[in-house]
């Protein structure tokens, strides 16, 4: 069974390779991992067992340092985030950790969805990210779906199998799902996640973990995934 613990180690192996993809870096201080996202201009403390506010201060100058423009903490729901209030962090989203096997998430009637390495119409954070799609060993698959007249995209997901993270065997994800408005209700969003998950299968995933929203656990539920728990997080902008 898929722990939020797993999940939790799938999300930050998930940052680890979007920074490494885009130039960025971890680090540690004070026993946190942060990790560095400059596409993004992102900083994150990725679940720390504790937060003390002197702690978080070295890591913050480093972000200042490094041109970060905003900084978010994940933490587990049983760690106490009181003391970031001090910084001028604030409550932000909450993560929904949900789990399913492969086998009920990968579905027939994907052919919408296109896995590729090459959007030409990303700019941006999407375009440098789309490099953890293309990185050695291949851990990472990102699928498009595009309007079928004017063939502009209207949804992309990625899936994630890391390779060699302790804890982690069997497990994959779900990142960055999703369906512009205009398109949704279309089913492309279940033939995102049945793309996306047919690739990591293929690469032995057995389980797929996702940090869903309130908005998306309907979606999600549907499609085989059930509720974990739930995480938090805060944000501040620099």
């Amino acid at each position: 069974m898929v722990s939020i613990a797993a999940c939790q180690r799938l999300q930050s192996a998930w940052c680890a390779a979007l920074a490494t993809a885009t130039g960025g870096k971890t680090f540690s201080t004070h026993g946190a991992t942060w990790v560095w996202l400059p596409a993004r201009r992102e900083l994150m403390m990725m679940f720390p067992e504790a937060v003390r506010a002197h702690a978080v201060r070295p890591a913050l100058a480093e972000g200042t340092r490094l041109g970060a423009s905003s900084v978010r903490v994940w933490l587990n729901a049983a760690v106490d985030g009181a003391e970031l209030a001090e910084l001028g962090f604030g409550p932000s989203w909450q993560p929904w950790w949900m789990a399913a096997p492969v086998s009920a998430v990968v579905g027939p009637g994907d052919d919408a969805a296109v896995l590729t390495t090459e959007v030409p119409d990303y700019s941006g954070p999407l375009r440098q990210e789309l490099g953890v799609a293309r990185a050695q060993p291949r851990q990472a698959w990102h699928a498009v779906t595009r309007d079928p007249v004017h063939g502009n995209i209207s949804g992309a997901a990625y899936s994630f199998h890391p390779v060699g993270v302790a804890g982690l065997q069997g497990l994959g994800g779900i990142h960055q799902l999703e369906v512009l408005p205009a398109y949704q209700r279309r089913g492309l969003a279940t033939a995102l996640l049945s793309a996306t998950a047919r690739a990591a299968g293929a690469a032995g995933a057995v389980d797929l973990a996702v940090n869903a929203t309130p908005q998306g656990y309907a979606f999600l539920s549907r499609r085989g995934f059930a509720l974990l728990g739930r995480g938090k997080t805060y944000a501040l902008a620099l």
